[in-house]
């Protein structure tokens, strides 16, 4: 039987998940390790999962994650809320076929530019298509409207990725190197079939390994699911579970690190969009309340700074400065330790380049 324990406050919440993303201290695991554990590093730009690996591994240099992927044990992929991730090769998979229901939802948006198109065919064509020769999103959208001339060129598009596990193969997303996207599937790229639909209990124990303690809709946030509440209580005998400070029931692995609240949590440069800032309903276990929403602007997610674990300020690197703005004010210490943190991501991704550090504004 589940044993439900006390409430856990928000530091108690940040430190278990800090601990969990490896921000606590860094660990010696390897990046493909890392992804693995993490369940993915969310991806649309090439840049991001190499930051996120460089606030939380131990030894990290970009080579670590480029090697892999270029070896084609790591891949960028569509997956997780219809969005560019990182992922092994398995999870490349595995976890696509667990989201593809949403993908499906997805186009549901797109019937009006998909008349008169046969999906089933679409993705047959196209898959015969990329699987021939790697092809560019816009290669792909024109031998596709050859076949449907009737067709919104933009929904053919959308209709390929979401019926399609299409891969960005290499030289895109190897750090120093460029490259358009170019796109193949799953099953070409990586020499493995796709596996049926799992249930979802496994990914379940994933996350929260990977964002726990945490509700279920949390992690339908995180998967971009939903009805995941079922597998949730067929895992909930061999669960634990607690309450946050609203009363939320939270589901954890028994024997997952739960550290004291006033455990250190050293500061942390993390790039835009990274998972520890989109992985849960209630974010105030990371984004404190009155800084909600000032790390966007529009569409764009800036990068963030983690002081004392929670969002305490943005950043940018420009090819002369790293700029830190701080939402409040910083003490003596804290600012010290800032630095040294910022200090130490340019050794280990910039290496060679001179950059100042100073405080500034990072938003126009």
């Amino acid at each position: 039987m589940t044993t439900t324990k006390q409430a856990l406050g928000t530091r108690a919440l940040n430190r278990a998940t800090l601990e969990r993303q490896l921000l606590l201290r860094r660990s010696p695991m390897s990046a493909e390790d890392a992804v693995a554990h993490l369940v993915g590093l969310q991806a649309q730009n090439v840049k991001p999962p190499y930051y996120a690996l460089a606030a939380r591994l131990d030894g990290f240099t970009p080579e670590a994650l480029s090697r892999p992927m270029a070896d084609r044990a790591v891949a960028r992929i569509v997956t997780l809320r219809s969005t560019i991730h990182t992922h092994t090769a398995r999870d490349c998979l595995t976890l696509r076929p667990l989201v593809q229901p949403a993908r499906d939802r997805e186009l549901t948006q797109f019937r009006k530019g998909l008349a008169g198109v046969d999906l089933d065919r679409l993705a047959a064509l196209a898959r015969e298509l990329v699987e021939a020769e790697p092809r560019t999103m816009k290669q792909l959208r024109e031998a596709l409207l050859k076949e449907w001339p009737d067709a919104d060129p933009g929904s053919l598009s959308v209709a390929a990725r979401c019926k399609l596990p299409l891969v960005q193969i290499t030289p895109r997303g190897l750090w120093g190197r460029s490259g358009q996207v170019t796109l193949t599937t799953a099953e070409h790229w990586l020499g493995g079939p796709a596996e049926p639909a799992p249930a979802p209990d496994a990914t379940v124990l994933r996350y929260l390994a990977a964002f726990g303690p945490a509700s279920v809709k949390d992690m339908q946030t995180w998967a971009g699911l939903t009805r995941l509440r079922e597998a949730f209580e067929r895992l909930r005998p061999d669960l634990v579970t607690f309450r946050d400070e609203t009363g939320v029931e939270l589901f954890d692995l028994p024997d997952a690190p739960r550290p004291d609240p006033d455990t250190p949590a050293p500061p942390r440069f993390l790039p835009e969009f990274d998972n520890l800032l989109l992985s849960h309903a209630d974010r105030t276990r990371v984004v404190p309340p009155e800084y909600r929403g000032r790390h966007w602007q529009g569409n764009i997610a800036h990068r963030t700074l983690l002081v004392d674990g929670f969002l305490a300020g943005l950043w940018r690197l420009d090819e002369h400065a790293l700029v830190i703005e701080p939402f409040g004010r910083l003490g003596g210490r804290q600012r010290d330790e800032v630095v040294a943190e910022g200090e130490r991501m340019l050794r280990v991704l910039h290496p060679g380049t001179a950059h100042d550090i100073r405080f500034g504004t990072v938003r126009g």
